[in-house]
């Protein structure tokens, strides 16, 4: 396993968010997480990437126990996230917010550095014709784009995508689903948080349902699929 999370308990006040909850993602694998708003999603790739503090509970990356690590410091270790609600700096251009999911490298003016802003370029054509426009005035989808991007920017071993497909028309939805899993065949192990659970179920090779801070059922993104109590509970009866 090249992230695992060993019986994570985080609260929000007196309010238990996550509860006792444990799973791990493989390396070059994605993994995913589906549930209904306030499961616990956001809350879980939060604690993973140093933003919510621990109760009781590990992370482990790649053998090392990086549970009370700096968010900052996780960055350097191969962790980045795209959060929820893209949260790009909307008043820097597109080259800006990508020079950003680079600010923690050692290597900015590296080959590698070049390399991999090509990669992200490739991937989203799209930004390369908007490589010089403010994200703020960018669409939803390309300011989507653009969250990715930053944070493959840190050369991540493990990527956290938080609803890539939220508010995007359904076509675009198709596109960043797709370069999810270039993404993923390119090398860079995704942990996925979607409410698009027949999206990501089709991606994933493992899967895990949240239901109100726990982990109710657990099994490969195929097997969960074509499960008829979770096509009920989440993918509107049918894939």
């Amino acid at each position: 396993m090249l992230l695992e999370v060993e019986g994570l308990c985080v609260n929000y006040g007196h309010i238990e968010a996550i509860r006792d909850i444990t799973f791990g993602v493989e390396e070059g694998t994605i993994t995913t997480l589906i549930g209904a708003n306030g499961a616990g999603k956001t809350t879980t790739l939060k604690t993973i990437s140093g933003l919510r503090k621990v109760r009781s509970g590990r992370i482990v990356l790649d053998g090392k126990d990086i549970t009370h690590v700096p968010a900052h410091e996780r960055v350097t270790l191969g962790l980045s996230q795209s959060p929820e609600g893209r949260g790009v700096f909307p008043g820097m251009t597109v080259r800006e917010n990508l020079d950003m999911g680079a600010y923690a490298r050692k290597d900015r003016k590296s080959a590698a550095m070049a390399a991999d802003l090509e990669r992200v370029l490739t991937l989203f054509p799209r930004l390369r014709e908007r490589i010089g426009q403010v994200a703020g005035t960018m669409s939803g989808g390309e300011q989507q784009m653009l969250a990715i991007g930053r944070a493959l920017m840190a050369r991540p071993r493990v990527v956290l995508l938080d609803e890539p497909s939220m508010g995007l028309a359904p076509k675009l939805i198709q596109q960043i689903f797709s370069i999810i899993g270039e993404i993923n065949e390119q090398g860079t192990t995704v942990l996925l948080v979607e409410q698009n659970a027949a999206q990501a179920l089709k991606r994933a090779d493992h899967a895990h349902i949240l239901e109100t801070g726990e982990i109710i059922r657990s099994g490969t993104g195929a097997e969960l699929a074509g499960d008829d109590s979770v096509k009920a509970a989440y993918l509107g009866g049918d894939v």
